[in-house]
């Protein structure tokens, strides 16, 4: 057993280890070191919190400790970079269920003590977290209440959403914005109930209470992401880490473990910031996304005039011979076919003849915010010239060749050209302004969103259907 002297140091270097993670990883080269920041830094909070004082029964602890790790190594080796959205979806759900239930635990060994106190019996019987709560004075424990309510209600809310966007992501949920009659009153009633239940629960109200708060904030995380359409489940899925980082955080406060409190407002305001940007990349509302309800359109869409025209691998080739000037961008259909590797030996053989070779970068490319940029290091393509759509949309014009490779969205001009469609005035790369756009797509169906995207229409627009993995290994050869 450690005392707590040598848990509060190591719960200092576990905080700083994560915050020079989080630092790290917004920068690719040092993204590497970053992770294993992350890593010996969790390694730490849980072998210090495992041993720390009041801490026992570690006959079923250390089992359960390695049956999750056996679990989580087995599904990190087994997951495929195309899953990795669905899996942090998933794991932000892991989260959200242990703070309700943390919390729920939190709340019956509070009535233990207070039911000993009332029978006047010894304190000195109980142990572990009990024992904490029975030195809390009553405004302690009121504050200890407020904190079990907050975390049954985020936590509630992050488990049902983030199982409700692992299925859009997966494809076993219909990826279009579905709410029940009554939409955002439904949601706006459950939040009131809610607040009536932790009122009541405050005023020394049963167990009931939390059951039942538990179970609308079930609904309403349930009801929020269901009516958000599928166009937007990046931001979901950065907005559940944030959501996840506050349950933590809530219940670090329950336990009194500042690493956990730490930890989780790390994670939370992280989050948060990175919905703001997603947002502010697609033009969306933050708070609009927080209530749920986007991603479906305002009206009838602009009718799509013209045909789509299809290129065979020669002339993409000589394209790219006669062309000095080179953007690629990518989108998710890259990393379905795990076409990186191709892309990767393409700009090489293109530099090496001495073209200038660049890639476009959309902050929602792909469904988990840097997809992208991970697929393109693990393919070891130079940092240096990966560009984010700020850095390089005024490029285009004097592009000769833009190669699209599993984008829709992100490079439909219908979010400038049609204020109906549900993505009008989301910023998006301007690939249509280059001489020719050569759209690599494995047929003539919609993406993601299900919205058409008239670009694959343009005059300057050719289509060079088939995986896109095949399509450039077939491709290379022709390239001198």
């Amino acid at each position: 057993m450690l005392g707590q002297g040598f848990v509060s140091a190591a719960a200092i270097a576990a905080s700083v280890l994560f915050i020079l993670s989080l630092g790290g990883l917004s920068n690719q080269e040092k993204a590497k070191r970053a992770v294993w920041y992350g890593i010996v830094g969790m390694a730490v909070a849980v072998f210090f919190t495992s041993f720390g004082p009041g801490i026992g029964g570690y006959w079923w602890l250390i089992p359960m400790m390695l049956i999750g790790a056996g679990i989580g190594a087995y599904v990190a080796g087994k997951v495929e970079m195309t899953e990795m959205p669905q899996l942090v979806a998933a794991l932000h759900s892991f989260v959200g269920l242990a703070a309700v239930f943390v919390a729920w635990s939190a709340d019956l060994e509070r009535r233990r003590v207070m039911a000993a106190r009332a029978a006047e019996a010894s304190l000195d019987q109980f142990s572990a977290f009990a024992a904490l709560v029975a030195t809390k004075a009553p405004d302690e424990l009121m504050f200890l209440q407020i904190e079990v309510v907050l975390g049954i209600f985020i936590g509630a809310v992050t488990f049902t959403g983030s199982v409700i966007a692992f299925g859009k992501l997966a494809g076993k949920v219909d990826g279009k914005p579905r709410q029940l009659p009554g939409g955002h009153m439904l949601n706006a009633g459950a939040a009131v109930l809610s607040l009536l239940l932790a009122i009541l629960y405050l005023n020394g109200a049963g167990f009931w209470t939390l059951i039942l708060l538990a179970a609308l904030a079930f609904f309403i995380g349930y009801h929020l992401i269901m009516g958000i359409g599928g166009a937007d489940m990046p931001v979901v899925v950065s907005m559940l880490n944030s959501y996840s980082g506050w349950a933590a955080a809530a219940i670090g406060f329950t336990l009194s473990n500042d690493l956990l409190i730490v930890t989780g407002a790390l994670v939370g305001s992280s989050g948060a910031i990175l919905s703001y940007i997603m947002c502010k990349a697609m033009n969306r509302n933050f708070i609009n996304v927080i209530l749920g309800g986007f991603g479906g359109s305002t009206g009838p869409a602009a009718e799509i005039e013209g045909e789509q025209v299809a290129i065979d691998a020669a002339g993409v080739a000589s394209a790219l011979n006669d062309a000095d000037s080179v953007i690629i961008v990518p989108g998710y259909g890259m990393a379905v076919a795990q076409a990186q590797g191709a892309v990767s030996d393409l700009v090489r053989k293109l530099r090496a003849a001495g073209k200038t070779v660049r890639f476009g970068i959309h902050p929602v490319a792909g469904r988990l915010p840097g997809h992208m940029n991970v697929l393109l290091a693990e393919a070891k393509v130079p940092y240096d010239i990966v560009l984010e759509m700020d850095e390089i949309n005024d490029d285009f014009p004097t592009t000769d060749v833009v190669i699209v490779i599993g984008s829709n969205d992100i490079v439909n001009p219908a979010a400038e050209e049609d204020p109906n469609s549900p993505i009008a005035g989301m910023p998006v790369l301007k690939v249509w302004e280059a001489k020719q756009v050569f759209v690599s797509k494995r047929g003539q169906g919609t993406g993601y969103s299900g919205i058409e995207n008239p670009l694959f229409f343009k005059d300057n627009t050719r289509m060079f259907y088939g995986d896109a993995r095949d399509s450039l290994t077939t491709l290379l050869p022709l390239v001198d």
